[in-house]
């Protein structure tokens, strides 16, 4: 029989395993912590939403799947009022639910103190992830665009797209991407314009992101990346790389290459790469010894084309072609953070608004990723085997909605909630679906519908 002392040991690191596991929504939703990293400047005497909980409402409207200022506002007095300062009018329950008050403070909420608190969450997730690959932890790299609404200030920043009949209406903000493999956490997006005379592209977006990812992990991209430039960018800064290359590229560089060793359904390469004159001119900056020591393979791929690509990792071709092929991964990340959360439809007007709600939406994305990854340790399957989408319905329904009201009860709701989460397993397919996903065009008009419908019949007319 357990002594009493025995008892209260294990009661204590019961209590403080759970807190351990709650750090995280401790952190984010418990003002006294927030208001140690928030210095409230500027904040009016007895002003409600100082800029922690404005923080948090950020957050909420993500995790509530982009709602509006008056869905979160109201989301907060019934839900989370415990946020708000200490206030005779929160304690008397008389706060308007009017959403102007919090749409002020959102705009006067400092940029760069959002900024710095994402990437602090962001740092934090990404330093828990486990190794995927040979100990190493990999970072995929990958871009996507999403649009916002037209007004001035954001067609001016992200420039609509434009063909020879005029300029489209929506802008247009292009992002890079840099999700960890294991548990899908996503870093603060660069973000820039894709058309206008400013704009940005992949490579640059490419080289700011790489500067702030973890040091120990491996950096993996598809042939977007398998450039030189992006190559000596990373071995300048000692990072390892694994990129697709183009056909093309591979030959080009395989004439000049030492052969390593040939395999039945692989090949491997040695190559010490220089820049080309194309590669010098379109980057004058780049030193004259630059070049990098790389290894390149060949990897057949059953019923595929050869799979061609290029690294400084000393390994062999087929380990490097099965680390690559996960690279889709981040496909299904992007897919998360913009649709599922709806991020490729944030209702910011002006820019520094659209990257604070950019940035809360990482935060809350990336809370569900922790809270996925909890429930897949639970029951000792990998993170990516559980549903995002069913994982964060259960984020949503049993902790933001919690009616907790004493750490033992909290403590039951968490550990249900984990199991519910542990349970949203993906199928395993055996076959292809019998219904493939379709890509659909955002926010079709009605009179290029009815034009469609009119073809159509026209067509069918005809037939007859």
């Amino acid at each position: 029989m357990l002594s009493s002392a025995n008892l209260d040991r294990q009661k204590l690191e019961s209590e403080q395993d759970f807190v351990k596991a709650t750090q995280l929504l401790g952190d984010l939703f418990g003002l006294p912590t927030l208001q140690a990293v928030f210095e409230e400047e500027g904040c009016r005497p007895n002003q409600i939403y100082t800029q922690a909980p404005t923080l948090l409402l950020l957050i909420l409207q993500r995790l509530g799947g982009g709602l509006t200022l008056d869905g979160v506002v109201n989301e907060l007095l019934k839900h989370h009022r415990d946020i708000l300062p200490a206030h005779r009018r929160v304690q008397r329950n008389t706060l308007s639910r009017n959403s102007s008050a919090y749409s002020k403070a959102r705009q006067s909420l400092p940029l760069e103190k959002v900024n710095a608190f994402s990437n602090a969450i962001c740092d934090h997730l990404a330093a828990g992830s486990a190794a995927a690959w040979e100990r190493r932890r990999v970072m995929i790299l990958d871009g996507t665009t999403i649009t916002l609404p037209p007004t001035p200030e954001l067609r001016a920043a992200f420039p609509p797209a434009s063909n020879q009949h005029g300029e489209s209406v929506w802008p247009v903000a292009m992002l890079m991407v840099a999700s960890e493999m294991t548990t899908g956490c996503v870093m603060v997006p660069e973000i820039g314009a894709m058309y206008g005379e400013n704009n940005t592209s992949e490579v640059a977006q490419a080289q700011r992101i790489i500067d702030r990812l973890p040091e120990d992990a491996l950096i993996l991209g598809d042939s977007g990346f398998g450039i030189f430039q992006v190559a000596f960018h990373c071995a300048d800064r000692d990072r390892e790389f694994l990129f697709r290359l183009t056909a093309q590229r591979f030959k080009a560089l395989k004439k000049q290459a030492d052969v390593v060793e040939k395999l039945r359904g692989s090949a491997t390469w040695h190559f010490h790469w220089k820049p080309s004159a194309k590669d010098r001119k379109n980057n004058p900056d780049l030193p004259k010894e630059a070049e990098v020591e790389v290894f390149v393979h060949e990897v057949e791929l059953e019923g595929e084309k050869n799979l061609y690509l290029v690294s400084n990792v000393a390994a062999d071709a087929e380990s490097l072609g099965e680390l690559y092929l996960r690279r889709y991964d981040v496909e299904f990340d992007i897919r998360d953070v913009k649709v599922t959360m709806d991020t490729e439809n944030i209702r910011a007007r002006k820019l520094d608004t659209v990257l604070k709600e950019l940035m809360g939406s990482v935060i809350a994305y990336n809370l569900v990723i922790q809270f996925r990854r909890l429930a897949a340790e639970s029951v000792s399957i990998k993170p990516r085997r559980l549903s995002f989408s069913g994982v964060w319905i259960t984020f949503q329904v049993d902790l933001l909605r919690s009616g907790a009201q004493s750490f033992e009860q909290w403590q039951e709701e968490f550990a249900e909630a984990l199991r519910h989460a542990a349970s949203r397993k993906l199928p395993n397919r055996s076959r292809v679906r019998s219904s493939p996903r379709l890509a659909h065009p955002r926010r079709q008009k009605s009179t290029k519908f009815q034009k469609q419908q009119r073809n159509k019949t026209r067509k069918t007319t005809m037939q007859i």
